[in-house]
């Protein structure tokens, strides 16, 4: 039986003791910081011969890795944002590492001054308040299904919920007395509570109660669920939405983008609240991001918008002949002045 190396017994503790009790990280999380490594063992096997079993973190150094990101864009045409989310993982390895070994610190500084790539600002794609009307009016009110998704599609725009915390919401999770919460649990477990519109609200309690999920024994029941009630998957809703997505693409033409995901609306949600005079600091604890940067895309994509309005308006053009600065008498006086 051969021993562990060191870089097999730090990768096992980081992904098994790190990640989970120390960062209280998703199991979702920790799976893309497995495949992170996954891809890196990979590229050393295809490319430089690695044996897993025999890898050793000495093998790890700078130019190791910064070939491994290349591979990622030449071989697997990985795009610059995916491959600055590697580098994010191995980053937070090795800043984790250089505590577990620090004999190891100088290699550890020289892989950590690895470069992020430059990406272009994300176009943020949203529904106006008419197409969000149309899509949410598209299921079929008279069947027990058409009423489970209309309440599904209000759930995950009034919330702005992303499609991983819809699909975890438990029964437990709502209080539909006045005030109407819901309690989402998002990114690295963390907990935030949003208000449900009263319309939503409604909604919800007719679902309940038509699902019979309003009984004290159902409280760990999952709110949306298939047949044999199990809760669906994130492919389901994506299904779901992207079905009345194309009934909806009929009744307003161009106002329905051909791609369609559950963050549409949540991208809906946050700029319909931003338009309506709404501070960033209250849509960023709404939507739970950790930084209010992360928020401002939606305050320069309202700005665009704008900007794109005023260029396509017809504005009178005034022409102004040219002058040189030195014929206006009260400038020169003026400029005169500050000297003494």
């Amino acid at each position: 039986m051969s021993t562990p190396t060191d870089f097999a017994r730090l990768l096992t503790r980081f992904l098994g003791q790190y990640l989970p009790a120390h960062r209280n990280l998703s199991q979702r999380t920790i799976q893309s910081y497995r495949d992170t490594f996954k891809l890196l063992l990979q590229f050393g096997r295809e490319e430089r011969g690695w044996v897993p079993e025999h890898l050793t973190l000495a093998q790890m150094d700078r130019a190791c890795l910064e070939a491994f990101l290349d591979w990622l864009e030449t071989t697997r045409h990985c795009g610059v944002a995916t491959r600055n989310q590697r580098l994010a993982a191995l980053r937070t390895f090795f800043r984790w590492v250089a505590y577990e070994a620090p004999e190891s610190l100088e290699q550890i500084q020289r892989i950590l001054g690895i470069a992020w790539k430059k990406t272009r600002q994300p176009t943020v794609t949203y529904l106006t308040p008419d197409a969000m009307q149309a899509l949410l009016a598209q299921p079929d009110g008279h069947t027990a299904r058409g009423r489970r998704d209309r309440t599904l599609l209000a759930l995950l725009y009034d919330t702005g919920a992303r499609v991983q915390e819809l699909v975890d919401i438990r029964v437990r999770d709502l209080r539909l007395t006045a005030p109407a919460v819901l309690t989402l649990t998002g990114k690295g477990n963390k907990r935030r509570v949003v208000p449900l519109m009263a319309a939503t609200a409604t909604l919800v309690a007719a679902y309940m109660a038509e699902r019979r999920l309003d009984r004290p024994d159902c409280q760990d029941e999952p709110l949306f669920f298939s047949q044999p009630r199990r809760a669906l998957t994130r492919w389901g809703v994506t299904y779901i939405l992207q079905k009345y997505a194309a009934q909806a693409r009929a009744q307003v033409p161009g106002e329905i983008p051909e791609t369609v995901s559950p963050h549409l609306l949540r991208h809906s949600k946050a700029m319909h609240l931003l338009q309506a005079g709404v501070n960033l600091i209250y849509i960023r604890d709404f939507l739970g991001h950790s930084n209010v940067s992360t928020t401002e895309i939606y305050a320069r994509a309202d700005a665009e918008m704008k900007r794109r309005a005023l260029e396509s308006a017809t504005i009178p053009r005034v022409d102004i002949a040219p002058m040189s600065w030195t014929e206006d008498a009260d400038l020169m006086q003026w400029l005169a002045q500050l000297g003494r």
